[in-house]
């Protein structure tokens, strides 16, 4: 269809009245968005990361309105560990050592965000010792204010840890190093403000360098270095979007030969990256770092568009048509593959939402605004440019870089023969079984220990190593809430403490649990105590009386529990936080809880840092199914309201659907696990990767419907003014995103791998499976018969 043709449906005359009207006002539609872009532009320059600890959060999930309701009153899941490591002979119970922790606990303690009231170190006063004496029970803090570091000193805090308890808590089991603890708030109490977690990491890594020598070594875990650690990547990840830039600059050229052409896609890919920066201030939105790579993704789709519009024009303007009239019909020929094409890239975003986490909420929210947005420069402003374009001589009179492809898409358009067509989906079919099986082993949640979004040997995991290997404790800390009700002391009340033994018992001899930490431990530990340390007495005592002896371990100050016991703050200390090792803890957890007829107690799931995994993996699984019936079943509404056949439904679809499934098994053959970083790039693919199929069937079904072509005819000719441009971006952006893979940012480089995965073999499945399903299922029979004519055959 070129700017002549008269259009042959109330869809056809309403676009071709659109196209006059876009060349006839071009002027001003490019004044008004130049000066759109300029306000833009400089909004743009004001946006600002925005990360925050709660977005991770689902905060609908019934373990997180337990973790929320309680977190203000014991330690939450944004933790800092920071461990301090003597490297000196001897061990730990020394003056230059204990010197240091000091300092370092003061710099923790005076960290912007600390919650102050939980701070735990051998130097503060919430960390004591209990002992019995003649005199009954005695508990003091572990290190005195008046101490002095010589021998008799430092004789004195050796036994005072010993007597604590927090070896393998506060001070590792080889006495080689000691751990200065804190709790982080959203809300930076000293401000009023949100957190800045950048601040928040910098000022770790300045006390780092501060303390560090060669005696001493610090090692810094928790939710704020993770983020600050992504942040520092974030530069690479700007150096990639310029390669990446670069490479698709130098792509562009080779396929067009023309400057000009290179330019302008470049560009008009790159405004709706301009504009959607520039609205998020307005709205007092920022970016959250771990959907920085957003603006890129933009920018690949925008390329993929901007790719079709320009090869449209330019075989117009060699066919020798002025650059107005090539213009318009590129714009009449590309407007409804092109607008739903971008519809179902938007709809891929927004069924992300589905998740109910808001930092995928953000992500979704902004990757859908840029899309649509794109729907306007794409769709608006670049036939208008492309008006005022001139296609240089030698561009003009060089065929495309990679024309003789044409030969070849002749010969895989025999494809659309039924034999061929049968051999390929039997090979699809071996494909899908092949896929069905290894996605059956994609595991959902983080695979490895320490922080899956960085490389493993990346300092912040090899500090997390390092600290598992030293203490009983970590990072992965599992939180259930005992709550009472109806008892003035719960803690006194043998049911309630003996319900609290039990499930410290049951859940010690879980695999994945290294150690638990309750009230009922530290209570059997007093009955010890008061009798003369015998173990055989380490028991819990039946009456109220003999519970009261060992009521100074129920102590709100220890953060164990809150005044009277209403709630008892169960720890359960993981040795990682992997899928399955949460999927088995917290399943052994709820068997427990379901069993246990403990009147007036209330167990509850689930707190601390693994807690918020747990429900973040729940909700990821929950969300998957509904996420991919939800995106399919737009672009199954959308495709059928545009072909108004179940053919093309069938022949979109169901390759979409197959590489979505060969993306699940590749995930499981890499070790990378379902969550929250890679469910949205299923998503993504599918919603980019449809583009290929609805650009290649809606020229296939114009030229069975309008020039009664045979179906291998129809896709040939489909291929040549489609095809070629569609490989060639798919190609493109897949080397884009395929640097990734060398990224220091390990959810990046698994990002990349995934998108390109799918950029890739979605072409392939559109080029190879769709002429196949077309051919099976009946699409342009009836011209089966009609001869080729001889300059078609020429052609061909």
């Amino acid at each position: 269809m070129n700017a002549t043709t008269l259009p042959s449906s109330r869809i056809e005359a309403l676009i071709a009245r659109i196209a006059r009207a876009l060349i006839a006002w071009r002027k001003p539609i490019g004044i008004v968005t130049a000066l759109i872009t300029l306000v833009l532009g400089a909004s743009a320059l004001r946006s600002h990361l925005d990360a925050g600890f709660n977005k991770l959060i689902p905060l609908r999930h019934e373990y997180m309105q337990a973790f929320l309701q309680h977190a203000a009153t014991f330690s939450g899941a944004n933790r800092v560990l920071v461990s301090v490591r003597w490297k000196g002979e001897g061990d730990i119970y020394n003056e230059e050592f204990l010197k240091t922790l000091r300092g370092v606990t003061d710099e923790v303690f005076f960290t912007p965000g600390v919650n102050r009231g939980q701070v735990f170190s051998l130097f503060t006063p919430n960390v004591r010792y209990i002992e019995i004496t003649e005199e009954g029970f005695v508990g003091e803090v572990i290190i005195p204010s008046r101490f002095t570091p010589d021998a008799e000193g430092l004789a004195h805090v050796r036994s005072n840890v010993a007597k604590s308890g927090q070896i393998g808590r506060l001070v590792a089991n080889d006495l080689k190093s000691a751990m200065v603890r804190a709790d982080l708030l959203d809300v930076n109490p000293q401000t009023g403000e949100r957190l800045d977690y950048r601040q928040v990491a910098q000022k770790l890594e300045e006390m780092r360098a501060k303390f560090d020598n060669p005696n001493i070594q610090i090692h810094i875990v928790g939710f704020a270095k993770v983020l600050g650690d992504v942040m520092d990547g974030l530069v690479t990840v700007i150096g990639f979007f310029v390669l990446a830039f670069g490479i698709t600059a130098v792509m562009l050229w080779m396929y067009s030969r023309s400057v000009n052409l290179t330019a302008l896609a470049l560009m008009v890919a790159l405004l709706p990256v301009v504009w959607l920066l520039g609205l998020l201030p307005f709205g007092g939105v920022g970016i959250d770092p771990m959907s920085i790579l957003v603006p890129f993704l933009i920018f690949s789709i925008g390329v993929s568009h901007a790719v079709q519009m320009t090869n449209a024009w330019k075989q117009d303007v060699r066919a020798g048509m002025t650059a107005e009239d090539a213009a318009e019909s590129a714009f009449r020929k590309l407007a409804v593959p092109g607008t739903v094409a971008l519809l179902t890239n938007a709809l891929g975003f927004m069924v992300i939402m589905l998740i109910d986490i808001p930092i995928v909420h953000e992500l979704g929210m902004t990757a859908c605004l840029g899309v649509l947005l794109m729907i306007v420069t794409n769709k608006v402003m670049l036939p208008v440019i492309l008006s005022h374009l001139r296609l240089e001589p030698q561009s003009l009179g060089h065929a495309d870089g990679i024309s003789d492809l044409h030969n070849r898409w002749w010969a895989i358009s025999a494809l659309a023969k039924p034999r061929p067509a049968l051999l390929t989906l039997l090979v699809s079919l071996v494909l899908l079984g092949c896929g069905t099986w290894y996605s059956r082993q994609l595991l959902t949640g983080d695979i490895g220990a320490g922080a899956p979004e960085l490389r493993a040997e990346s300092r912040y995991n090899r500090d997390n190593d390092r600290i598992i290997g030293d203490y009983s404790i970590g990072m992965d800390v599992l939180s259930v809430y005992a709550e009472a009700s109806n008892l003035q002391e719960a803690c006194l009340n043998w049911e309630v403490m003996n319900a609290v033994e039990r499930f410290d018992l049951a859940m010690r001899g879980v695999d994945g649990v290294r150690s638990v930490s309750t009230v009922a431990g530290f209570a059997k530990l007093a009955a010890a105590g008061n009798n003369e340390g015998n173990p055989r007495w380490a028991a819990l005592q039946r009456t109220e009386a003999a519970l009261r002896t060992g009521a100074r371990t129920a102590s709100p100050d220890l953060g164990m529990n809150t005044d009277g016991c209403k709630v008892i703050h169960l720890q359960l200390f993981l040795k990682d936080h992997e899928g399955a090792t949460l999927k088995h803890v917290v399943g052994e957890a709820q068997k427990f809880i379901a069993a246990d007829r403990t009147p007036n107690l209330r167990l509850r799931l689930a707190g601390g840092n693994a807690g918020v995994a747990a429900a973040t993996n729940e909700a990821v699984e929950h969300a998957e199914v509904q996420m991919l019936a939800a995106i399919f079943g737009a672009i199954t509404l959308l495709c059928w309201l545009t072909f108004r056949s179940w053919r093309a439904v069938l022949c979109i679809i169901v390759p979409l659907a197959l590489v979505s499934i060969l993306c699940n098994a590749l995930m499981a053959l890499l070790g990378i696990g379902l969550k929250v970083a890679t469910l949205p790039v299923i998503a993504l693919g599918v919603g980019v990767g449809v583009d290929y199929g609805i650009y290649l069937f809606e020229r296939l079904q114009h030229e069975v419907e309008h020039n009664g072509a045979p179906l291998r005819e129809a896709f040939y000719e489909a291929m040549r003014q489609r095809g070629t441009a569609a490989v060639f971006t798919a190609v493109t952006m897949a080397i884009g995103v395929g640097t990734w893979a060398f990224s220091a940012l390990k959810f990046q480089a698994d990002m990349g791998i995934l998108l390109a995965f799918m950029f890739l073999v979605n072409v392939l499945g559109a080029i190879f499976l769709l002429p196949a399903m077309a051919c099976w299922l009946g699409v342009g029979q009836k011209n089966e018969q009609r001869p080729t004519p001889p300059v078609a055959a020429e052609a061909h």
